[in-house]
This record gives C-alpha cells, structure tokens and sequence, in this order.
C-alpha cells in the first residue's frame, strides 16, 4: 500500500534509488522489467511511497551496476531503521512537517554544521532564548504554540549535548547582538555558548563584522555529514520554512560556503573571548 505522507528518510531512499538508475542510463520501465516491478511500482519506489526490502535494494543496485558498497549498506540502514521510529514522531500532526522534518534530518547525521546570521543556532539555544524567538514570530503565536515550539527544540538538543554528535557552529556577529527578549535573557545565553564551546563535541566560531561580507551571509543554513558522501545533505530556513537540499551540485555550493567561512572565522578560543566581551557589554548596561 502507498504511504500518503513519506518521511524524510523514506523520500532520501528514493531519491537515491532514482540517481542509482539514472546514473545507469535506465528508464523507469527498463529497470521494472529487469527486477520484476511494474513502472508504477518504480515510481512510487523512487517517491518513497512504498516500502522495499533490503533485498529488493541490492538487485536494484546489483541492476544498475552500483559497486558503492557504503553507500549500499547506508541505504539498507534506512531500510532497517523504518521499524525504528524516532522521538519526533510523536509530534507529528501536533508541529508542523517542517519542524518534524528538520529532527528527523539531524538524526541521521554523523557531524552537523550550521551557520547562522540572525539568531543563536536552534541546537545551542537555552530554553528562555528559544521561547523568546518563538515569541517573535508573525503572526504572533499563541503561548501554548510557543510553549510547545521551545519544548521540541530543547529535544533536538540531546544528541550534542549526550556528546553523541558532534556539532559545529559559525555564528555571525549580528546574531550574538540580536535581542529578541531583554538583555538578560541573551547575557544568559551568551554565557550558556561559553559553556558549550569547552565540550570537546562542539566548536563554537564567530563570524565577526570586520571581515565583511561572506558569501550568502543572508542564509542560515545547516549541513549534515551522513554515513558516506553521497548522503550528506543541507538545510535552510527561509521565511516559508524550511529547505533540505541533498543534489550534488547544492551540497557543492554548501561545502563551498563552508570552506569560505572556515577561512574568515575567529578561532575557537577567540570566538570564546569575543562573545566574553558582548556578554560583559550587555551586564555593564544593565
């Protein structure tokens, strides 16, 4: 039976059971007839609207001449896991896809970099900062829906705070200044990065306004390191929501991104000292 709404991971298998046959100069009927499936089994396969085996998966990749055995084995780990529901399945109907999408993305990464502009990366923010974020929205949200947001995004967070991910971040100037609720409320949060930035899983790097402009600095974007290269992806909120990108020519353009802010970045010891003193600045004010 076809599945209505696929998850995530359901739609990244078939995404890459398509570039699989694609890569092989088939067409969705050749490919049917040489496994036994009809066209429209093929393409309900490649939506991820039906489940396959992890059998089916190798006479596929066996057909279409794939000899990326990580990549196989990381498909077929998908496969398996589909038995395994996540935590963020619960919320499901309650929070918006997006929301819902954006934890089960990070859940399958090996390594996680974001880069923000506006606001304290999701995965690093404290339970009044998130709220106040949430609280910013516009429309305006009701408490409860906000309440619930905050909750969701304190979730997200145990994987880097377990140390079970390892987790990068480059935070823009502007968005260590940004105050969506009192100053004490971001001096708080400011010194909870501090904190973060000694686990030995997280790297903490400031993008100070002295090198001016990065390319896209108007993007706030996470990229993900899957299993094996060809299954890392990237997300991006927009004021629409949320975006995951997994084509070889974004992941290109991410890795580029990175490479560029890697190179502008203050070190980690000098992120540390420069957030010290905007946190001092805010508590001097007071």
């Amino acid at each position: 039976m076809a599945r209505a709404n696929p998850t995530l991971r359901q739609r990244r298998l078939g995404a890459e059971l398509r570039r699989m046959r694609e890569q092989a100069g088939f067409g969705g009927s050749e490919l049917g007839r040489l496994v036994g499936m009809n066209p429209a089994q093929v393409t309900q396969m490649e939506a991820g609207k039906i489940g396959i085996s992890v059998e089916r998966l190798r006479t596929v990749a066996a057909t279409c001449m794939c000899v990326n055995e990580p990549l196989i084995d990381a498909l077929s780990e998908i496969i398996t896991e589909r038995e395994r529901p996540g935590w963020w399945e619960e919320y499901r109907g309650v929070l918006s896809d997006d929301f819902v999408d954006v934890a089960e993305f990070e859940s399958q990464a090996r390594h996680l970099t974001a880069y923000t502009m506006a606001f304290v990366p999701g995965q690093l923010q404290t339970g009044p900062y998130a709220s106040a974020v949430f609280a910013q929205t516009f429309p305006p949200l009701p408490r409860h829906e906000v309440d619930l947001r905050t909750a969701f995004r304190m979730q997200r967070q145990r994987p880097i705070r377990s140390g079970a991910t390892p987790y990068a971040a480059f935070i823009h100037e502007a968005a260590l200044r940004m105050r969506f609720s009192g100053p004490a409320v971001l001096a708080e949060q400011l010194g909870a990065l501090i904190e973060d930035s000694r686990q030995p899983n997280i790297s903490i790097r400031v993008v100070p306004f002295d090198i001016g402009a990065m390319p896209s600095s108007n993007e706030n974007f996470t990229y993900a390191e899957g299993p094996t290269p060809e299954l890392d992806a990237a997300q991006m909120d927009t004021s629409l929501g949320c975006r995951i990108f997994d084509a070889p020519a974004h992941m290109a353009r991410f890795r580029s991104l990175l490479a560029r802010l890697d190179s502008g970045a203050l070190s980690d010891e000098q992120s540390r000292d420069f957030i010290g003193t905007i946190k001092k600045e805010l508590e001097s004010n007071e």
